[in-house]
Formats: C-alpha cells, sequence, structure tokens
C-alpha cells in the first residue's frame, strides 16, 4: 500500500539549531529518500510563499498565502510504499520533525486503478 507522509513540523523548531545540530538532522531527513519503501517526498518553502486558489461566482479566487491560518503548516512530505501500516509507522518514527516536536500524518493514497469511479 502507498502512504502519504504529511510532515508537520513544530514552528521555529528546525530554525532553532545550530549549524552543528542542523548538520545532522538533514542527513536524517536525505536517508530517509535512501530507503527503498521511500517512492518520493520533498521540503516544501514557508506557507508564506503559498497560493491558494478557490472556486468564486464568475471564476476562481486566486490569494497569496496557505490555505488556512494554522500553527501547523505542511513543511514535507514523504510517498512511500510499504506493507501495512505497522510498515509505514516504523518509517515515519525515524522522521526527524517528530522528536523536534512536531507531527507526521499517515494518509493511505486511494488506488485509483481500483476504484470503479473517482
Amino acid at each position: 500500500m502507498k502512504y502519504a507522509l504529511l510532515i508537520h513540523p513544530k514552528p521555529g523548531s528546525h530554525q532553532a539549531l545550530s549549524p552543528e545540530e542542523y548538520g545532522p538532522v538533514n542527513a536524517a531527513y536525505l536517508a530517509l529518500r535512501d530507503d527503498p519503501r521511500c517512492l518520493g517526498g520533498a521540503h516544501l518553502q514557508d506557507g508564506d510563499t503559498a497560493t491558494t486558489v478557490r472556486h468564486a461566482p464568475g471564476g476562481s479566487l486566486v490569494t497569496d498565502g496557505p490555505f488556512a491560518d494554522t500553527r501547523e503548516v505542511l513543511g514535507g512530505y514523504y510517498v512511500i510504499e510499504a506493507e501495512d501500516l505497522d510498515d509505514a509507522l516504523e518509517f515515519t518514527h525515524r522522521i526527524p520533525a517528530i522528536r523536534l516536536g512536531g507531527a507526521v500524518e499517515i494518509r493511505p493514497l486511494v488506488d485509483v486503478e481500483a476504484e470503479d469511479s473517482f
């Protein structure tokens, strides 16, 4: 099963690290990409760089900034292929954001080929 691991770092947690502390944390993120279960992932720029598009009467409304004002901002993600949720949890526990006070949301991806209709 494929899972999306949505990383919500604690605000300011990574910026508070000294260069000596940040190096191993960054290396841990990069090492996860070498795990054969990892299909891809990326570190996202800060939420204030986002552009949000919404439906509006007569067209669409395009605004600067994230979809919602919240303390938890999506900071990055991995997509993995795991045997089951326990396997996905094992991978997830290695993501540095967790030990730095953040959270990771694990969500199974929809298998579009198995769906009758979208």
